[in-house]
C-alpha cells in the first residue's frame, strides 16, 4: 500500500531525498506515485508536519 501526502504539507523538501524509488513529485503540495512507491516509510521519518502516511 503505497503512502500519501496531506495538506498539511509544507514543501520543505525533506522528503525528496529520502525516497529510493524518487516517487515523490514536488508542487505546492507533494505529491506521492502510488505505482512507484514501495511502502518503505523513509519519507514517514523525516517528515517534520506529520503529512505523510498510509493511503
Amino acid at each position: 500500500m503505497a503512502h500519501v501526502i496531506s495538506e498539511e504539507c509544507i514543501a520543505c523538501g525533506a522528503c525528496l531525498p529520502e525516497c529510493p524509488e524518487n516517487a515523490i513529485s514536488e508542487g505546492d503540495i507533494y505529491v506521492i506515485d502510488a505505482e512507484m512507491c514501495t511502502d518503505c516509510g523513509t519519507c514517514v521519518d523525516v517528515c517534520p508536519t506529520d503529512a505523510i502516511g498510509p493511503e
